[in-house]
């Protein structure tokens, strides 16, 4: 039953699966053909700029008139192009209406009607085991390619990259040994009812069948802002901080291990100037430890936590600076 199943999700959801090109622009420069022995001078001539594919990857249609998920870093460069092609072959620049940061979700538009579409499941009732199909532009050559495997671990966490070098830290991935390659990045997770429970992301380079995929759910609060503000909007505290472990207690002998270190990345300091954390007081070296009594760990970290909050919104953050345990009230900013 299963076997004739999966067949008939793929023709179902196909239509809905797009590939979405990555074009860009570029500086274009010529060789002079030197003097001497026929070979070329090491100098080159400007040529102007011309329009250059850079990459790809995949999405799929969530509504008739067009609008289009994929991954944030499929479309992390503003300033390139973007055109979807759809399973007509029928092309389309695409507009990025949204993109959201911490979940690496983006949300394009095409002019579009009467489109196929893919409907969202609940991805908070998945299971280990249950059998899921990715499908995809796979090596930005092979589309609409389709592999099947099964959900083979909940809530994980890597540090993945975008196509500017930018390192992304992605959390509550769905594991799943369906196939994931360069390029699947964007496409539908599909389990057997036809709905997308994920949002290919990733995969683990010289491992075998250990891809990720961004759960849906948080797609969907993605989406609410869209038709309500016209854009994503995500809580911003303005900090850059360190996930205290016990590792990391050990090893610069912290006096806890567990919440935020607002340390330094970099040249980056860990406190926006004018941001939110700033203007409450925070400072260098503080360790958060809690957000309206909810406990800062590994398994809940700030940022999930902030997304449980307004924009606007005050909240009372518990500091540990200097060995004492002090209260700091922050009104919660918008990112950018």
């Amino acid at each position: 039953m299963q076997e004739k199943s999966i067949p008939q999700v793929v023709k179902k959801v196909l239509p809905a699966v797009v590939s979405i090109t990555i074009s860009k622009y570029l500086d274009v420069y010529e060789q002079r053909p030197s003097p001497f022995f026929g070979f070329d001078d090491p100098l080159t001539i400007p040529r102007g700029r011309k329009k250059v594919r850079i990459g790809g990857g995949s999405g799929f249609v969530i509504s008739p008139d067009g609008l289009i998920l994929t991954n944030r870093h499929v479309v992390a460069d503003p300033k390139a192009e973007y055109i979807v092609i759809l399973d007509t072959e029928k092309k389309s620049k695409a507009k990025v209406l949204g993109a959201d940061p911490v979940n690496d979700i983006a949300i394009l538009k095409i002019k579009a009607k009467n489109l196929a579409v893919i409907e969202l499941g609940d991805s908070s009732k998945l299971e280990l085991g249950q059998t899921v199909i990715a499908i995809g532009n796979v090596l930005d050559a092979f589309r609409n390619t389709v592999s099947v495997g099964v959900v083979s671990g909940l809530s994980r966490e890597i540090i993945g990259g975008d196509f500017l070098g930018r390192k992304i830290r992605m959390r509550k991935l769905i594991q799943t040994d369906a196939a994931i390659n360069p390029g699947n990045s964007g496409g539908p997770l599909i389990d057997l009812s036809g709905k997308a429970i994920g949002i290919n992301t990733a995969v683990v380079f010289l491992a075998e069948n250990v891809g990720f995929a961004i759960p849906i759910n948080p797609a969907k609060k993605d989406l609410e802002d869209i038709k309500k503000y016209g854009k994503i909007k995500t809580p911003f505290l303005g900090i850059k901080y360190i996930q205290v472990t016990k590792e990391l207690k050990r090893k610069y002998k912290l006096p806890i291990d567990y919440g935020a270190l607002l340390a330094p990345m970099g040249l980056e300091k860990p406190v926006l100037e004018k941001g939110p954390a700033a203007k409450a007081g925070l400072k260098q070296g503080d360790i958060i430890l809690e957000i309206n009594k909810n406990k800062i760990s590994e398994k809940e970290p700030l940022e999930d936590i902030l997304q449980n909050f307004q924009i606007g919104q005050e909240i009372e953050l518990k500091v540990l600076r200097d060995k004492k345990q002090i209260k700091i009230k922050v009104k919660l900013g918008e990112r950018n």
